[in-house]
């Protein structure tokens, strides 16, 4: 299945249209250095969905058409909480930057755990991609250089 096609499948499956009108865009940039992004304009519900074409760090296009129409699913709750933290929180202050740090951690997992369960159920290739983990250190290099605790 083509790019296209996978992404029209999942814009109908996962609800997103036609209450939102969302454009592919493949950017052929070789400096992007994201998989895949988004642009978004709430007010009028459209958004660009933006994916490598140059340099994807994922083997799976599908994964990553659906993790990020996922994040439009989620936009509104992504708002909200957001919103709650900038208007709780004083700017650059220790517990705006760890609300900030808790959130989008938990809300990029929330995001890819969805994605696969929905990949699993009803993707093309539910094959997962593993390209970010090629860039990241083995859990025995996370702890060279750290002193035992006696």
């Amino acid at each position: 299945m083509d790019i296209e096609m996978l992404f029209e499948k999942w814009c109908k499956k996962l609800r997103i249209s036609p209450q939102w009108d969302v454009k592919l865009e493949l950017v052929h940039d070789p400096a992007w250095k994201k998989t895949g992004d988004f642009k978004i304009d709430p007010d009028d519900r459209k958004a660009i969905l933006m994916l490598n074409a140059e340099n994807p760090k994922q083997e799976n296009v599908e994964e990553v058409i659906v993790h990020e129409l996922m994040h439009i699913k989620m936009y509104p709750l992504d708002q909200v909480c957001e919103s709650l933290i900038t208007s709780t929180f004083e700017e650059d202050s220790p517990a705006r930057n760890f609300a900030y740090a808790q959130f989008f951690g938990n809300l990029e997992a929330t995001v890819e755990e969805l994605t696969k369960c929905f990949l699993f159920e009803f993707g093309e290739n539910s094959t997962l991609s593993y390209g970010r983990c090629k860039a990241m250190k083995s859990f025995d290099e996370l702890y060279d250089g750290l002193q035992k605790i006696d």
